[in-house]
């Protein structure tokens, strides 16, 4: 189960506006962090807390392939991302790093920043506790649970591996 307080955002919240080019040099993911969300929310990295959790309404991810995005994100502790809609490679960015994400138009619509949620990826069950209700996102097939339960596609294949 996850919890934490919403940052909410718009749509078309591009890889750019995540994580800016100009830091783009470093791939750390502590020095990526301290710089999430800046261009478009510079208290963003003073606000967070580990667990919280980052909504925002469509194509949220779009931009460049850079797998920097979601390293940003995951690194500055957000727990989830949930947004109505998601640009593709982001998604599947966000999947290898471990970092779930939810599509779920109606906890958005009904989402303000600054409200507590609950999420439990399992079921798909996103509870508002600030404002008392529950929305269902469509969970992850099994696969994609494990690798996001894992850390990402390389500890889920380094776990695999060391099985062997």
């Amino acid at each position: 189960m996850l919890k934490g307080r919403v940052f909410k955002y718009g749509s078309n919240v591009d890889t750019d506006a995540i994580i800016p080019a100009r830091y783009l040099n470093n791939s750390d993911p502590a020095a990526l962090a301290k710089h999430c969300m800046e261009d478009i929310d510079k208290d963003f990295v003073n606000n967070v807390k580990p667990g919280d959790i980052i909504m925002a309404t469509t194509n949220f991810g779009s931009g460049s392939s850079r797998e920097h995005a979601p390293i940003a994100i995951k690194a500055a502790g957000v727990s989830c991302v949930i947004a109505k809609t998601f640009a593709r490679i982001f998604f599947r960015n966000a999947i290898n790093i471990g970092l779930p994400l939810l599509e779920c138009e109606e906890a958005v619509d009904n989402t303000a920043a600054g409200d507590v949620l609950e999420v439990d990826l399992s079921t798909g069950k996103i509870k508002n506790v600030t404002k008392g209700k529950t929305y269902t996102a469509k969970p992850y097939p099994e696969f994609m649970s494990g690798l996001i339960a894992a850390g990402g596609l390389i500890e889920f294949t380094r776990k695999r591996v060391a099985v062997k």
